[in-house]
């Protein structure tokens, strides 16, 4: 009866193993069943969004080659800036002082002077030059400078801009100015 008894429950285990197979089996047909009849929608999403991707991969690279075609015009115009607008050292403080000086007397305003400092631009054949100075006048003649520095054929950086006033009415100015000139 021992032997029986084993017999009945290994044939009871295997059916149980068998029957826990086929609902895996069924479980896993009704799920690809699911997943082909998706497919088909999904491809076409997918086959969208990458045709969607490669139209702005396309537009990334015709971007960049028309950069590439306008490199050597970009060069020339680097170069004629460097050549027209960066004055050489050896007259650049001579032309700074008569345009700026110019700019103050056009605009109605007086100067206390121009200070200067200079540092060296490594590797680039500059020397940076920054342009310190306080001017006093009514607020139409600021405004005026203002206007006159930013249309002046030199390159000049406006770095910092500070206003007051005294009790006269005049309002003061303090100008932090930065040029290069070409060494």
């Amino acid at each position: 009866m021992n032997r029986s008894a084993n017999s009945r429950r290994w044939k009871l285990a295997v059916k149980i193993a068998l029957a826990c197979v086929l609902i895996a089996d069924i479980t896993l047909g009704v799920i690809s069943w699911n997943a082909a009849a998706e497919a088909p929608q999904a491809q076409a999403q997918k086959l969208m969004q990458l045709t969607r991707t490669a139209k702005l991969l396309s537009a990334d690279v015709q971007r960049g080659q028309a950069i590439e075609k306008r490199i050597p015009d970009l060069a020339n115009e680097c170069s004629g800036f460097y050549q027209r607008d960066l004055l050489p050292t050896s007259s650049g403080y001579t032309s700074v002082v008569a345009d700026i000086g110019r700019m103050f007397r056009e605009a109605g305003v007086q100067s206390s002077g121009l200070k200067f400092s200079e540092d060296s631009v490594k590797d680039r054949g500059l020397e940076e030059v920054k342009i310190s100075s306080a001017v006093e006048g009514d607020y139409p003649a600021l405004i005026r400078l203002l206007e006159t520095l930013e249309r002046s054929p030199h390159f000049y950086l406006l770095d910092e801009l500070s206003l007051s006033s005294d009790k006269s009415g005049m309002v003061k100015l303090d100008l932090k100015l930065r040029t290069y000139f070409r060494t």
